[in-house]
């Protein structure tokens, strides 16, 4: 049974695997991938960034790899502006691992490296979004996401 997130419900194609597995249609991806807990968020937040806030399916990429200390790491969600420079960095949690001091860690830690202007952090219960200013090296919580719109305007 899959949990119920602070997320408008969208309609999920979820099957099976020949091993059991279940698996969700990934839209962006154009592909099915396993359904993890993690994966079910991961797929709330595109459909809730797409079909509520304007982000377009065409701007948004999901597990990008980036380079840090050297390591290979993988964002798991990031919205570009129309230019095509990173506008919103998404990290996904599965909805039992709190949004804590380590998650935001890697999130800014990885936005060091990506420059995204928003930093989502999200388990699909609790939600956290800042505006980050990489000039004054500061960070303004925001009560909600801002839309596309709202985010291009500068």
């Amino acid at each position: 049974m899959l949990p119920e997130l602070d997320f408008p419900p969208f309609a999920a194609k979820i099957s099976q695997s020949a091993t059991n597995q279940p698996l969700v249609w990934d839209g962006l991806r154009r592909k099915h991938v396993v359904l993890t807990p993690e994966e079910w968020v991961r797929q709330h937040v595109v459909h809730y960034l797409a079909n509520h806030l304007g982000y377009p399916r065409g701007l948004l990429a999901l597990e990008r790899g980036l380079r840090y200390n050297k390591r290979q790491k993988r964002t798991d969600l990031l919205a570009l502006d129309t230019a095509g420079n990173p506008l919103l960095l998404v990290e996904c949690k599965a909805p039992t691992v709190a949004i804590g001091a380590a998650v935001t860690h890697q999130a800014t830690t990885y936005n060091q490296e990506i420059g995204a202007p928003l930093l989502l952090l999200t388990n699909g219960l609790v939600h956290y979004c800042w505006r980050v200013n990489f000039e004054t090296r500061t960070n303004e919580r925001l009560p909600e996401v801002p839309t596309f719109a709202e985010a291009t305007q500068g």
